[in-house]
């Protein structure tokens, strides 16, 4: 595991979501440093995903405040395509376009959404494929690919905008145990690359082995967040022992 900049990336302060009646985000205050990859567990229904759609403003918090970088996304006025510039996200679907090829697929936002040159994104995207292990099939359609190698693509597509942040809903439950353990290996490279990532998981090995930090969500808020050693091996916090006694059979 590769050390971390001790820099703060993503602040989050007293962050609050609503949906009508329903308080699914109760006052999460965290901070995710640059280079660190921190996992989240938790139950359905914990507040993971809608902490994670909160930071591209997927979805937008009732109140508290969010930072990425240097910019406060929740301030008035923040321009939400700048937000998601600076987010890729990847979702447990691959939502890849069917009718471009895989290198259309990851030329068309470096060039429509930054104004990037064709000859550039053309070799950022040969670049990122290659990264990803699938240089053989820049000219290949969705559909001709499998399930792992279509997610690789959609990795690949949210690093082709130069991200400071990526942020990973359950980029593997949509795969079988060896298509899973493709995507995980690249999600491990970018990590060593020195990328900053949020990864919402039920693998609970990954986030064991892989993650600088895990934060464990209940009902809302956080209970844990602390390193790999601590949260798996001495959890402070009945719920995170009762979360994985039930998740790991122990």
């Amino acid at each position: 595991m590769t050390a971390v900049t001790r820099n703060p990336m993503i602040r989050l302060e007293n962050v609050h979501k609503q949906f009508g009646a329903l308080e699914v985000l109760k006052g999460v205050s965290a901070t995710v440093n640059q280079g660190e990859m921190v996992c989240l567990i938790g139950s359905s229904g914990s507040g993971k995903t809608t902490l994670l759609r909160c930071l591209n403003l997927l979805e937008v918090p009732t109140s508290g405040s969010i930072w990425i970088g240097g910019l406060e996304i929740t301030a008035p006025g923040v321009s939400m395509t700048d937000v998601r510039r600076e987010t890729g996200m990847v979702f447990q679907h691959f939502n890849l376009f069917p009718h471009m090829s895989v290198l259309r697929n990851l030329m068309l936002a470096p060039m429509k959404v930054r104004g990037i040159g064709y000859e550039e994104a053309e070799a950022t995207a040969l670049s990122l494929l290659a990264k990803v292990g699938l240089s053989d099939k820049a000219n290949s359609y969705p559909r001709q690919l499998s399930g792992g190698q279509q997610q690789r693509v959609a990795i690949a597509r949210a690093m082709a905008m130069k991200p400071e942040v990526l942020l990973f809903d359950e980029a593997t439950s949509a795969l079988d145990p060896e298509m899973t353990g493709e995507v995980l290996k690249v999600m491990r490279q970018l990590s060593d690359d020195g990328m900053t990532m949020m990864v919402v998981t039920h693998e609970m090995a990954f986030a064991r082995e892989a993650a600088h930090r895990v934060m464990f969500l209940a009902e809302g808020q956080v209970v844990e967040y602390d390193t790999p050693e601590v949260v798996f091996g001495n959890p402070n916090h009945p719920k995170t022992r009762q979360f994985l006694q039930n998740v790991l059979k122990i």
